[in-house]
């Protein structure tokens, strides 16, 4: 009987150690393509306004002006924040409905500026994006999501607030996927050589996601303990039997 246990376990061993050298269930973002570093410049960090985002809106309007059109110098337009429909577009008093989605916050405050000019004089438009966050996961010992309140944070930001990486952390593959007009990009940044390193690189824009892989023991372990669980409960059920087989003898 303990001969068939230690045979059923060192299969399992040996099937564990298979599972490992191909694709792991694990870890995530895993391509049989070479990932190709997509260089971020300060152009591609500038945040673009998307659907359902929701926006902080203030409207400055002339002081000779206030007491014909009502309210104060400075206008929060909605203190919650207006939402960006499905179409794109925000709806806001006096000039109705704008198309803001896909603007930068300064052109969408000049869009908007230009639609006020009909009806007041020399109004100024601030716009900040209020749910502006970075999504952080993998081998950090805080994943999840980080609200930032500008327009770009680095890496080293990101992971610091996410309370540092694991022992078990692949440091010099830091995935970062970002979505772009021209689809999902990946690049991968080294943290562990200095002369490679890019700023550029560090760079994050609010809705990028930051990924940490595991290192290679951290996933066959994963591995190891998913094919060896059910054998250590056969083994814990099979045990009182062997133990009165043992006495009986």
């Amino acid at each position: 009987m303990r001969k068939s246990i230690k045979f059923v376990m060192l299969t399992a061993m040996i099937l564990s150690i298979q599972g490992c050298t191909g694709k792991s269930d694990y870890q995530l973002v895993q391509t049989d393509r070479d990932v190709k570093n997509v260089h971020t410049t300060s152009r591609s960090i500038e945040y673009k306004i998307l659907k359902q985002d929701r926006l902080s809106i203030t409207l400055y309007k002339d002081p000779q002006q206030t007491s014909e059109v009502g309210g104060d110098i400075a206008e929060s337009l909605n203190d919650k924040g207006i939402l960006v429909d499905t179409a794109g577009n925000v709806m806001l008093p006096l000039i109705g409905k704008v198309h803001v989605a896909g603007l930068s916050q300064t052109q969408a405050a000049d869009h908007i500026v230009n639609r006020y000019k009909r009806y007041l004089n020399d109004p100024s438009v601030y716009i900040e994006v209020m749910n502006k966050r970075i999504f952080v996961m993998g081998e950090v010992k805080k994943p999840g999501v980080i609200p930032i309140d500008k327009e770009k944070m680095t890496l080293f930001e990101a992971l610091a607030t996410a309370g540092d990486l694991t022992d078990a952390a692949v440091r010099n593959e830091v995935m970062v996927l970002s979505n772009t007009s021209k689809g999902m990009q990946i690049r991968t940044v080294d943290l562990t050589n200095f002369d490679t390193m890019r700023y550029a690189d560090l760079m994050l824009r609010p809705n990028d996601i930051v990924y940490v892989k595991p290192n290679s023991w951290k996933k066959f372990r994963v591995a190891s303990d998913d094919y060896t669980a059910p054998l250590v409960t056969l083994t814990k059920i099979l045990a009182p039997f062997v133990t009165l087989k043992y006495l009986g003898n």
